[in-house]
């Protein structure tokens, strides 16, 4: 409600099991939903099999979130992105190549990551937001501040970081 509007574009890259896609429905939005995952799209399918008061459209592909080659640049007015944690759950269980959870080195995750920064964003408009949701992860038993490198990369293709959110109990 804070970063979009009725009736806005909204992209979810990284759309795992549907969530944003619930919302942008219950919120009358647009969205784009993708993942390399064909079981997070059936999942996301599923999910907005439900009538509400708004009828906004949904466009759901399989698509690697570093190659968002069908969307125009600066055609988003939210992007909206909760990537895996490095390894630490393994979405695809190792079967799906494209799929940034099977990458256990940090450095590697992170790169890739920034190139998936870079696509999204060429698609964002001008002034509007992206929001990322992730945490950190642990290697032999030491935090490893991974939402700090990640976002560095996103700051890196050129977004700037209008607030950091976080909540206690």
């Amino acid at each position: 409600l804070r970063y979009s509007k009725e009736n806005d574009v909204l992209l979810d890259p990284m759309i795992g099991g549907g969530t944003t896609a619930i919302e942008a429905k219950l919120l009358n939005r647009n969205i784009i939903c993708s993942d390399v995952n064909d079981l997070a799209l059936e999942r996301t399918k599923d999910s907005l099999n439900f009538t509400c008061e708004f009828n906004p459209w949904q466009k759901i592909l399989k698509r690697d979130a570093r190659y968002l080659d069908e969307e125009k640049d600066e055609s988003v007015d939210f992007v909206l992105t909760h990537p895996p944690y490095s390894d630490i759950i393994k979405y695809s269980e190792g079967k799906i190549n494209e799929d940034l959870s099977n990458i256990n080195n940090l450095d590697k995750f992170c790169d890739e990551m920034e190139i998936a920064a870079k696509e999204m964003y060429r698609v964002l408009k001008k002034g509007k937001f992206c929001a990322i949701l992730i945490g950190d992860t642990r290697r032999k038993t030491m935090c490893q501040p991974l939402a700090y490198k990640v976002m560095e990369r996103f700051l890196k293709v050129g977004f700037y970081l209008k607030e950091a959110i976080v909540t206690g109990k």
